[in-house]
């Protein structure tokens, strides 16, 4: 592995520094790239501040008055609303509870944060890329003629074990009987 690592590869693997996870080697090359790029240290920096929020409310121990079984309920459904697989009624309910409940809304504002730094890396790795493989390939599904000579590989293989097991029972019939 060279000493130099892309900006690609430090994003894919930030998570893993992050949580510490990576080889002693792995660890100080995405350290050195961290030193040297700002564009990935600020990500770095908001993955690990986002890390340090989620362990703070997993263990805070005090009770906090805007936990509630509402707010269960919301962080249950919070990716569904993201994601937009909710129906509008329950659509509304998750928008209410993020209305009247601060966690709740905070919750929202950083995992909509997370979603945008997602989106702003893949969309950088996909501009970055010079090939579109998709469209490589549903060209090639658009333009490819079936020949009626060829013949699918598991056809033929399936017609060669037919073959064999058919010669195997043949020859121990004749082994038995003869």
């Amino acid at each position: 592995m060279q000493n130099q690592l892309t900006c690609e590869q430090v994003t894919a693997l930030l998570s893993f520094y992050a949580e510490d996870k990576l080889s002693s080697k792995l660890t100080e090359y995405v350290r050195q790239h961290l030193e040297s790029c700002p564009s990935c240290m600020e990500k770095y920096l908001q993955m690990k501040n986002m890390l340090n929020k989620f362990i703070d409310i997993q263990n805070e121990e005090i009770e906090n008055p805007y936990a509630t079984k509402q707010y269960e309920d919301f962080k249950a459904n919070l990716s569904a609303y993201v994601d937009n697989e909710l129906n509008n009624f329950e659509s509304i309910k998750i928008k209410k509870i993020a209305i009247s409940n601060p966690l709740a809304r905070q919750d929202l504002e950083n995992i909509y944060t997370f979603k945008k730094l997602l989106h702003s890396a893949f969309e950088k790795t996909k501009n970055d890329v010079k090939t579109d493989y998709s469209r490589n390939i549903i060209f090639q599904l658009k333009h490819d003629t079936i020949d009626d000579k060829k013949v699918d590989p598991f056809v033929k293989l399936s017609v060669a074990f037919f073959i064999m097991l058919t010669l195997l029972v043949a020859g121990l019939i004749r082994f038995l009987y003869f």
